[in-house]
């Protein structure tokens, strides 16, 4: 893929994110939340994305049915868009997750969809 940074929006425009390059692949998840969120994950270090939102635009979710929680799942408060998730503070996690169909369909056609059972 080309290491050329790419920038994608929620669909009001309120949040902003910019990837390094284009990812090689995205994760298609069929676990209950992926699923209702219509999530296509890639993977980045943290410090390598740049996230920039309107004040008061991003909101987070942390799921509360899991015995353990690992993540938070960010979306736009005014267009309703999930954007990415972070690991919570307490766990060792060196990537984040962003949605990639916070990006063009052109980004989406150059990028493979691997689809991941989260439901078993």
């Amino acid at each position: 893929m080309t290491d050329t940074a790419i920038t994608g929006t929620c669909h009001c425009g309120a949040v902003r994110i910019t990837l390094p390059r284009t990812p090689d692949f995205v994760n298609q998840c069929n676990c209950t939340m992926c699923t209702k969120v219509g999530g296509l994950w890639c993977y980045f270090p943290p410090d390598t994305v740049q996230i920039e939102a309107e004040p008061g635009a991003l909101a987070a979710y942390v799921r509360a049915d899991l015995d353990e929680t690992w993540l938070s799942t960010h979306h736009c408060t005014r267009c309703g868009c999930t954007t990415h998730w972070m690991p919570l503070p307490e766990r060792d996690l060196d990537r984040m997750g962003v949605n990639l169909r916070m990006f063009g369909e052109d980004v989406l056609a150059r990028v493979a969809v691997r689809k991941v059972d989260g439901r078993s």
